[in-house]
């Protein structure tokens, strides 16, 4: 296997730095909230008589990344976040957390003695998991989904799937807001740093004010995004959406700073800031609907047989990578 190189960008943090926060809890219940209630009519009615469950589990992966919890916090953190700039010059995404981890590694490996800065910050903590997580509980979404359909079709209770369903789409809908929040995409996520022609602020304070505070501020609500949502739709590849999700985000990174550095985020009636907020979060409403609208869809389809080609541990995959033990199951995305 050709492995991709991975380059770091280096940037000033000090090792124990806090984590990387996400929206706040009103942000997060609305945009969970919003994607329920635009799903079309022929998703299971069971989705929508769940919207406060669905609506309220939108924080739960936020309480994964404890210390006291180690091993879930280590698993969990990369989860929120998608540095960009910390792999600028590579060519393809893996279609494989793993492989993106070794891909990581050998960058490592070839850069630690000559840029043992750079070294330090590469690697998944520092540039996050963000789209793996997320398609990966796009597909536990889908998983439950065909289960449900196997029960009706077979005359029994669902409520307990329909609860798993529930929790999954309200898990998801945490990593599609993350990946709508421009900070959440960039080396940038709690001050500016490195190179600050524009006297940015460096105060890792910012994240906050702009995801949480403000948000407050002017009293966000499930109608205040009505006209932000646009119409449901299927996704071919739900990979490559969620990454185009991502890319679209962090051209917004500067756009937050600007904001900040005018007071426009201390200030209830600033329209710029207000407009930001919203587009994004009708952006990660509308992901969250269209991957759970996806999932319900998928789960219906004939199921793929065991062949090699489509079996991602098959040791003749054409895919196999020995390094990994596993099959990527379509090429790289190009970037």
């Amino acid at each position: 296997m050709k492995r991709v190189a991975v380059v770091a960008v280096v940037v000033s943090v000090v090792a124990g730095a806090a984590p990387l926060a996400a929206w706040g809890v009103t942000a997060h219940r609305v945009i969970n909230r919003v994607a329920v209630n635009t799903l079309p009519g022929d998703v299971p009615p069971f989705v929508k008589r769940q919207i406060d469950w669905i609506g309220v589990r939108s924080v739960t992966p936020d309480s994964w990344r404890i210390a006291s919890e180690p091993f879930l916090k280590i698993e969990e953190d990369p989860n929120h976040g998608w540095f960009l700039e910390q792999f600028a010059f590579m060519h393809e995404i893996p279609r494989s957390r793993y492989e993106f981890v070794l891909a990581l590694y050998d960058e490592y490996l070839r850069i630690k003695t000559t840029d043992p800065e750079r070294a330090a910050l590469t690697n998944v903590r520092w540039t996050g998991t963000l789209p793996y997580a997320a398609v990966e509980t796009y597909e536990r979404i889908k998983v439950t989904m065909r289960s449900y359909r196997a029960a009706v079709a077979e005359k029994q209770d669902t409520q307990f799937i329909e609860m798993d369903a529930a929790f999954y789409i309200g898990w998801l809908g945490h990593y599609a807001a993350d990946g709508a929040m421009p900070l959440h995409t960039s080396v940038h996520h709690d001050g500016w740093q490195g190179a600050n022609p524009k006297n940015y602020t460096t105060d890792p304070r910012v994240h906050g004010r702009f995801e949480s505070q403000f948000v407050d501020l002017i009293q966000l609500s499930d109608s205040g995004l009505a006209d932000q949502i646009g119409k449901s739709k299927t996704l071919d590849d739900p990979f490559t959406a969620i990454l185009a999700h991502l890319d679209d985000a962090a051209t917004h990174v500067e756009e937050v700073y600007v904001l900040d550095k005018s007071g426009a985020l201390a200030d209830k009636s600033n329209e710029p800031a207000a407009k930001l907020v919203k587009m994004q979060l009708g952006k990660a409403a509308a992901l969250l609907r269209d991957l759970a609208y996806t999932a319900w869809i998928e789960s219906g389809k004939a199921q793929p047989t065991g062949s090699p080609q489509v079996n991602p541990i098959s040791r003749t995959n054409p895919r196999y990578n020995p390094e990994t033990g596993t099959a990527a199951p379509k090429p790289a995305v190009k970037r």
